[in-house]
């Protein structure tokens, strides 16, 4: 289930530590939330599965969320990468990269996540060329800090 009124004051502060959107101001940040929709998840929904397209990213608002690589042989168990609580986020490259998931996710707990699609943010910096030209600069830093041959 789906619902359009999302939290300003508890959006801001997550939209900071998110590497692309960190640099932003309070203007442009307020933006980009008008364009998340709250989504309503039952424990042990899958939201995504590794492989799948990135088309979204993904902010806790309560509940909790498994990140986790699925087993590569039969009998094997799924590998734990990471649990995402309130306040965090993940999926944050789907905006920025045409790559496949590199992991699963699905709710632990009854979860209320913050969802902004590949297609709204798109369509948001198609409208605004600061955003566009803040979100490439972050996206290079931040490909060049996570690839030593670039430095």
């Amino acid at each position: 289930m789906a619902d359009k009124n999302v939290d300003a004051s508890m959006l801001l502060p997550v939209l900071k530590q998110i590497p692309i959107f960190s640099n932003l101001d309070e203007k442009l940040h307020r933006e980009i939330i008008q364009h998340i929709v709250l989504m309503y998840y039952p424990v042990n929904y899958t939201v995504f599965k590794e492989k799948d397209e990135g088309d979204a990213l993904y902010i806790v608002k309560k509940g909790t969320i498994q990140i986790y690589n699925e087993p590569k042989e039969e009998g094997d168990l799924p590998k734990n990468v990471a649990e995402i609580n309130n306040g965090g986020f993940f999926g944050e490259m789907a905006l920025i990269s045409d790559q496949p998931r590199n992991a699963s996710a699905k709710t632990l707990a009854e979860s209320e996540v913050f969802i902004l699609s590949k297609d709204d943010f798109k369509k948001l910096l198609d409208s605004n060329p600061t955003l566009a030209e803040q979100i490439s600069a972050a996206v290079v830093a931040r490909t060049n800090e996570n690839d030593p041959s670039l430095q």
